[in-house]
């Protein structure tokens, strides 16, 4: 890879990890195999959260839901939201490097949100 390509390109934090636990990232322009299988890694990972989400609503409205069920699905909502929050860092990060001047999120033009009743 030309090292001029490398600095001005972005690293995009991918949805897995190394053997070690520590993050992986690819540097590109967001159209190589890399990163079209990190598109559809997370795309996965977002669509089994939202199947979790609606499974955890069925198991809480049971009254026969037992400790190990309850324990087992919060074992997986805590998988599951550790990926979603590794997509949203992901994201953001892009989005910084492409949007450098974009207000924080929950503000408008760098200011706090007033509450408004």
């Amino acid at each position: 890879m030309d090292s001029d390509r490398a600095e001005t390109s972005p690293m995009r934090l991918l949805p897995w990890t190394d053997v070690g636990g520590k993050p992986c990232y690819v540097v590109g322009d967001g159209t190589g195999y890399v990163s079209r299988k990190a598109d559809e890694v997370e795309s996965i990972q977002l669509d089994m959260a939202d199947e979790l989400l609606s499974h955890a609503d069925d198991l809480l409205a049971d009254d026969k839901a037992t400790g190990p069920q309850i324990r087992f699905l919060t074992g997986r909502l805590t998988e599951s939201l550790r990926q979603v929050v590794r997509v949203a860092e992901s994201r953001g990060s892009r989005l910084d490097a492409i949007l450098p001047d974009r207000p924080e999120p929950g503000t408008e033009e760098g200011k706090p949100d007033e509450d408004v009743p």
